[in-house]
């Protein structure tokens, strides 16, 4: 797999592969396994950009605004941002994506859930006594 840095330039189209549906919680290995339960659901469709490492050393992850989309679905979008999370300590930025614009109200929507998410994220990683913080670290439009 590629490594990614920053995506550079993020005006390009990416596959990305749907892995949670759009309010779903639970996301699956290729096998059918569960490899993790959110502790929210995602208003979005959470997936990941095939071939391409993410800096946590997980697949870099995506997300797709708009309606529901199966699991295992593949599609091609435009990156339209980067949200730049903190998770245990370790980086895990999340592309987040869509065929057209965003509305100011999804973006509105896009990072008020990463601001709540990382609250509860924390929570479950200290349960499981994973150290570092986790936290949400801002927003990346794709023209930077």
């Amino acid at each position: 797999m590629r490594q990614s840095g920053y995506l550079e330039p993020m005006t390009r189209r990416i596959l990305v592969e749907i892995e949670v549906p759009r309010w779903g919680f639970v996301k699956r290995s290729p096998d059918g396994r569960v490899d993790y339960v959110s502790p929210l659901p995602s208003p979005f469709n959470y997936g990941c950009v095939p071939g391409v490492m993410g800096r946590d050393g997980d697949p870099l992850d995506a997300l797709v605004v708009g309606p529901r989309l199966p699991r295992g679905h593949r599609l091609t979008v435009q990156v339209r941002g980067v949200i730049h999370l903190r998770d245990a300590g370790r980086i895990d930025d999340k592309l987040i994506c869509k065929v057209g614009e965003l509305t100011p109200s999804e973006r509105r929507s896009v990072e008020t859930f990463f601001r709540i998410y990382p609250w509860t994220k924390g929570l479950l990683n200290r349960l499981r006594g994973a150290g570092g913080p986790t936290r949400f670290e801002g927003w990346a439009d794709r023209e930077r």
